[in-house]
């Protein structure tokens, strides 16, 4: 996400540094690069006029200190005023009421909205240790019924069935009773999905929204619709009393223009960011980070969450383990590692949250992506439990099988047998603890082309 005006910003921003004083001169290109990358991020015109003028009013003039360069002193106006566009921290959810907290989602077909709801009752159920109820008031699509019904079950809350032949309301009425005699936290109610904002069915919204007095009701929007989520959600908001936002397939949209534009044309925070299609791919948004992000500086907060929330403490423990009693890193640790990498959503997930990999990001992206991920466990696979022990014993016919065992090139094999034993002595490196010495490690990882560096940065989170 962003990835687009990650890279235009960082390069404008890079263009100023060097001058001694910030003045209306010679930061009026800069401001004008700053205005066509919001464009081409499909922001809203209102929110780049006001961003712009903001960071000109901010910057004219100012002397720069002795520790800091103009392009430093800009890029930290630059991100005071993003998150203040996006809004000054996370909200969270209100659960404050008498149980149970009404959730009412809404928003047109098609934007994730019933994935979305099994993904915050997951959420709400492992992080928040919720007893969650969802229900669908959507009598339109029976199949959006069943498919509330197979997520209630794969995240393992409470489901309260409903039919296409009774009134929304009725159902939502049912689910709140059946919650109060189950003791239920939250009922997450999904609605129907407009095709557009439709005067009937908003009309219906409105009387349902009435009826519940939900605690919550979130706008569950595509993030690769750009200004127009923006749009949407304004036109939402003058029909319902929305609370906040949801930005869906954030990870596929490299622009960012509907997080930089929904708070301030509704007024509305985004509370959360879906960011794949797995369940548990759902992020609080925490403005801070996301600029922190933008302006190419990672997100270490997120990554540390990640770390502690998705990696396998005991597997991490045992190899830290097998490293002290100088047993030595083998291709199943190596898998494992690979394992944990994609628990935490995959390498470019991991990237885009580390400081300093803005512009990497771009150069090797198609090296370090998830196919070659698949890829590198498919031919450890094929190989025999002797063979991840000892790969020195991988030679011209061992590869021949296990080219052809994974569907890959002896070649392919090649490679990742170099990726290995990269990896294994920066293991061996770090195999007396320490931060320092992982990211010296890392550094060393990432050779021009970065194949190497997607094998290295897999292993980083074991031994530590």
């Amino acid at each position: 996400m962003f990835q687009n005006l990650s890279d235009r910003l960082g390069q404008t921003l890079k263009n100023i540094s060097g001058k001694g004083r910030i003045t209306e001169d010679n930061i009026k290109d800069t401001l004008r690069e700053v205005r066509m990358a919001l464009l081409e991020a499909d922001v809203a015109l209102p929110v780049i006029k006001d961003f712009v003028a903001r960071i000109k009013e901010r910057s004219v003039g100012i002397e720069v200190s002795k520790s800091l360069n103009p392009g430093q002193m800009l890029i930290k106006i630059v991100q005071g005023e993003l998150e203040a566009i996006m809004g000054s921290e996370n909200e969270g959810l209100n659960l404050a009421a008498t149980p149970p907290a009404v959730i009412l989602m809404a928003g047109l077909q098609g934007v994730g909205k019933t994935t979305t709801v099994g993904k915050l009752s997951k959420y709400l159920k492992e992080r928040e240790k919720k007893k969650v109820m969802v229900v669908s008031a959507d009598v339109y699509r029976p199949a959006a019924i069943k498919q509330l019904q197979t997520l209630a079950e794969e995240v393992d809350v409470e489901f309260f069935p409903s039919s296409a032949l009774q009134r929304p309301i009725d159902i939502v009425e049912g689910a709140i009773a059946q919650a109060k005699l189950k003791f239920i936290d939250v009922l997450i109610v999904d609605t129907a999905g407009r095709l557009a904002v439709d005067t009937e069915m908003m009309n219906e919204l409105q009387l349902l929204h009435k009826a519940v007095q939900p605690v919550e009701t979130l706008f569950v929007v595509d993030a690769m619709t750009g200004q127009d989520a923006a749009n949407t959600a304004k036109a939402f908001n003058e029909a319902l009393p929305l609370t906040g936002v949801i930005l869906t397939k954030a990870d596929g949209d490299a622009r960012g223009g509907a997080a930089l534009s929904v708070k301030h044309i509704t007024g509305k925070p985004i509370k959360f960011l879906g960011m794949g299609e797995k369940l548990d791919a759902l992020e609080p948004f925490h403005p801070q980070r996301i600029a922190s992000r933008i302006l190419g500086m990672g997100d270490v907060l997120s990554l540390i969450e990640d770390v502690e929330r998705k990696v396998d403490k005991d597997k991490a423990q045992q190899l830290a383990q097998k490293m002290k009693k100088g047993k030595g890193f083998d291709l199943q640790d190596f898998k494992e590692q690979l394992e944990q990498m994609r628990n935490m959503g995959g390498m470019m997930s991991l990237m885009d949250k580390m400081p300093g990999m803005g512009n990497m990001t771009a150069k090797i992206k198609d090296q370090a992506n998830d196919k070659q991920f698949t890829q590198m466990e498919a031919i450890i696979n094929s190989m025999t439990p002797s063979e991840r022990q000892r790969p020195d014993v991988i030679k011209g016919s061992r590869k021949r099988r296990i080219a052809s065992g994974s569907g890959t090139q002896i070649q392919d094999v090649n490679k990742l047998l170099k990726q290995f034993m990269q990896m294994q002595k920066m293991m061996k490196k770090m195999s007396g603890g320490g931060m320092k010495k992982m990211m010296r490690g890392m550094g060393g990882m990432m050779p021009p082309g970065g194949a190497g560096g997607a094998g290295g940065m897999g292993g980083g989170f074991g031994p530590r």
